[in-house]
């Protein structure tokens, strides 16, 4: 008889018009998990996680009920950060391990507290980077052996063309003002005298607003037809997309991890992208010890602008940011590894009949400010 779980995940979770790498994650390590020899009993919960209505919290409380103790709960973490009394009730019953993606109370401060007694008082935290499980262990006060860390996987892609003067620029992110397409739009505003196109791939209906001002902001600066905002693209146009690219920026305000970094690193294409989070994590270095591309502080155009205009001149720097890239990918690591360090993770919580007392025993929550 085969080990059995429940993956209790967003309902868009393979929503076509709204692609999220945290969406991504959670499809991959469910496929991953039944590879690896599990039935995997698939609840989708509908919601505005992670701040759910009523009726979102008791269908998160029905389908934590579904299932009697022998079987573990794997929820993603921005339910579980949105319902934290609903969890943390069901992990006195059974195991509950969650996916992290990201500390949702570092964006939200009002999710805070709850978030921080949920990943306390569950069986297992899965974190998607060295740096998610730091902030974790040094902010909530979560015991390092509580956590495994299963980086995203990534499948190889071939190795992408390289144009002459390098001016194919990619950018994939949802277009909404955290993924930092301000800070992309006026840094490309700095180089409207160099050769370079720009190609956004991302959903524009996550911050429809957004998405229209960004526009007209374009249009205005006069560069409405250099940069392409295309929308969400499916598996093959995206493809396309990665593979007519010489460098792809990623100017997040925030990411975990930034599964978009080693998607081009599949691809043998450098990466800009901003210092944040666990971006370097992901952007690691080729076997020689070179990076693989450039780390920019977030929200600083002119530091930006200032890179993109030395790679558009330097040829050798292009050339050795993808030698680098091209080293590092032979390094990625593929999704059946992650997926096989969430199974470990499932297994070391332990048979869900036999709860430990930690559960119960746990004082609240205390979050732990910085500065």
């Amino acid at each position: 008889m085969r080990d059995a779980v429940q993956a209790i995940v967003p309902q868009g979770l393979d929503d076509p018009s709204r692609p999220s790498g945290g969406n991504r994650y959670d499809r991959r390590v469910i496929e991953g998990l039944r590879t690896a020899g599990w039935q995997v009993h698939e609840t989708l919960v509908a919601g505005t996680w992670p701040h759910p209505g009523a009726d979102a919290r008791r269908s998160l409380a029905a389908a934590l009920d579904a299932f009697g103790p022998n079987v573990p709960a794997l929820i993603d973490g921005m339910i579980a950060c949105g319902a934290a009394d609903v969890v943390v009730s069901a992990a006195s019953r059974r195991a509950v391990i969650v996916i992290a993606h990201m500390p949702f109370g570092a964006a939200d401060p009002s999710l805070a507290e709850d978030e921080a007694e949920v990943m306390l008082r569950v069986r297992r935290v899965v974190v998607t980077s060295d740096w998610t499980s730091r902030y974790l262990r040094s902010v909530y006060g979560v015991a390092a052996e509580q956590i495994a860390v299963a980086r995203p996987g990534v499948d190889l892609g071939p190795v992408a063309a390289a144009s002459a003067g390098g001016t194919r620029l990619l950018c994939v992110a949802a277009v909404t003002a955290a993924k930092g397409y301000c800070t992309l739009a006026a840094a490309l505003g700095m180089l409207t005298d160099a050769a370079w196109i720009c190609t956004c791939v991302g959903s524009l209906d996550v911050d429809a607003d957004f998405s229209a001002d960004l526009a007209r902001e374009l249009a205005a600066a006069g560069l409405a037809g250099r940069v392409t905002l295309c929308g969400a693209l499916g598996a093959a146009d995206l493809d396309a997309c990665y593979a007519a690219a010489d460098l792809v920026v990623l100017p997040s305000f925030g990411e975990s991890y930034g599964m978009v970094v080693t998607e081009a690193l599949a691809r043998g294409i450098p990466v800009v992208v901003s210092d944040v989070g666990g971006t370097a994590e992901a952007l690691g270095v080729a076997a020689d010890g070179a990076r693989p591309g450039v780390l920019v502080p977030p929200g600083d155009a002119a530091a930006l602008a200032s890179c993109l205009r030395h790679w558009l001149r330097d040829g050798n720097l292009r050339s050795r940011l993808r030698r680098a890239a091209c080293s590092r990918r032979e390094s990625l690591i593929g999704w059946q590894v992650t997926a096989n360090i969430v199974s470990t993770a499932l297994r070391s919580a332990g048979p869900a009949g036999s709860l430990r007392t930690m559960v119960s025993l746990i004082a609240p929550a205390r979050v732990r400010r910085h500065g």
